[in-house]
């Protein structure tokens, strides 16, 4: 898989700026085959960043109603990665 495509988009909510603050964590949205090494790598190489930790985690689709209508929201896959003291991601700060 190529980069690009193994990171879809960033997580950007209440909680994961708490994450980044504190521990210095960044969310994002990620491929649902991808594994913790192409992860990794694709941070390094996207981000130009030393990444020491990353962890991964499915997240299940809620069921949604619409009166009748019964509905499911898509599975999706969530990668968390911890940077090493003193990188950051320019993405993520206020713009």
């Amino acid at each position: 898989m190529i980069q690009y495509d193994i990171i879809k988009r960033p997580l950007d909510t209440e909680k994961t700026n708490i994450q980044k603050e504190r521990f210095h964590q960044f969310s994002f949205e990620v491929h649902k085959r991808a594994n913790r090494i192409e992860i990794r790598r694709a941070i390094e190489k996207i981000f130009n960043v030393k990444v020491s930790d990353v962890r991964t985690m499915q997240v299940k689709g809620k069921v949604k109603q619409r009166g009748r209508i019964v509905g499911k929201r898509r599975d999706w896959k969530k990668a968390i990665v911890t940077l090493m003291p003193g990188e950051r991601i320019d993405f993520f700060e206020g713009a």
